[in-house]
């Protein structure tokens, strides 16, 4: 695939006007407040018995309308006190998995909670263990990026970066964590996530790492990717034209361009230039948009696997350093 979006030089400028809705504010801090009338109520069973130099429990905490949220958390054995800590989200239609796929950061001497995404974990490489029992108001597009799209109240991320949110307040619950080293990482949809969260919550993110921002600069990405998961959101605005501003403004509320705005912790993005599924200058713009101090890490040849397993020893590196 060769470069298609705006050439470099341009990315490295290109900031476009946000779209913050004007009860932006209020959306989401009522949202949240109703989100905390629940108990957290989290639960941690030991689990993997047969990694005996990993510590392992299978977590639930209680996300968006009390709603049960499975997780992983992982620490190295034999450490004692608290360890910097990672909450790790995933990419779109990716579950937890097993905890065998997530060694690399207790290897590195973090604590990790891998955070399922609520309905998701049916079609990646991945299984995940959490249902959505939320429905929707509306029709919507096989799939998740249009699930109660008409309507901000009823749209499937409201209910899922509110799950984030509640991870980021659950793990400080999990023995060893240590409350002042906690970042939010992840990778294309797992990108948004913790992009969203370190915007909606920023006292709880120490860190964030966000690989290939799904998300981002929204109405200008179905503009030029054909690539799901943006087809879909494409496909429903085709089909719903005298919805479509209504569909877009409810993203409005999740664009990860105006939640990075309200974002202070230290960040890490990557944006790679032959990205078909989440297009560079979405990235670009967050980036631009980003209020705390960050970093980008250009892959000019890749597609969406953007730096892959260089991206994620970069970012073991660099959290190492931000926290020595």
């Amino acid at each position: 695939m060769p470069h298609y979006d705006l050439p470099l030089h341009e990315l490295e400028q290109y900031a476009p006007p946000r779209r913050e809705p004007d009860d932006f504010a209020e959306f989401w801090s009522s949202t949240l407040a109703e989100a905390r009338t629940h108990d957290l109520d989290v639960r941690s069973e030991r689990a993997a018995a047969y990694l005996p130099h990993v510590v392992v429990h299978d977590v639930t905490f209680a996300g968006f309308g009390g709603d049960p949220i499975r997780a992983w958390h992982l620490r190295p054995s034999g450490v004692e006190g608290v360890l910097p800590t990672v909450v790790q989200f995933l990419g779109y239609g990716d579950g937890r998995g097993t905890p065998v796929d997530w060694l690399m950061w207790p290897a590195a001497g973090f604590a990790v909670l891998v955070v399922d995404t609520r309905g998701q974990g049916a079609r990646a490489r991945r299984a995940g263990a959490t249902g959505d029992p939320a429905g929707s108001a509306s029709p919507h597009v096989e799939g998740f990026l249009t699930k109660g799209v008409l309507d901000p109240h009823d749209y499937y991320y409201r209910r899922v970066l509110t799950d984030g949110v509640r991870a980021l307040e659950a793990v400080r619950t999990l023995p060893g964590t240590d409350p002042s080293h906690v970042a939010a990482v992840g990778m294309s949809q797992g990108g948004a996530i913790a992009l969203g969260v370190s915007g909606l919550a920023p006292s709880l993110v120490d860190a964030t790492v966000t690989h290939v921002p799904f998300l981002c600069d929204v109405r200008r990405e179905v503009t030029i990717t054909g690539s799901k998961p943006y087809s879909e959101l494409v496909a429903f605005l085709r089909t719903h034209r005298a919805s479509a501003e209504q569909a877009l403004s409810t993203i409005d509320y999740v664009d990860g361009t105006t939640l990075a705005a309200h974002a202070t912790a230290p960040a890490r993005f990557s944006v790679a230039l032959m990205d078909e599924i989440c297009p560079p200058s979405g990235v670009f713009a967050a980036y631009h948009h980003y209020a705390g101090p960050k970093t980008l890490d250009v892959y000019p040849y890749n597609d969406h696997e953007g730096g892959a397993a260089d991206a994620e020893i970069a970012s073991v590196q660099w959290l190492q350093e931000l926290w020595s």
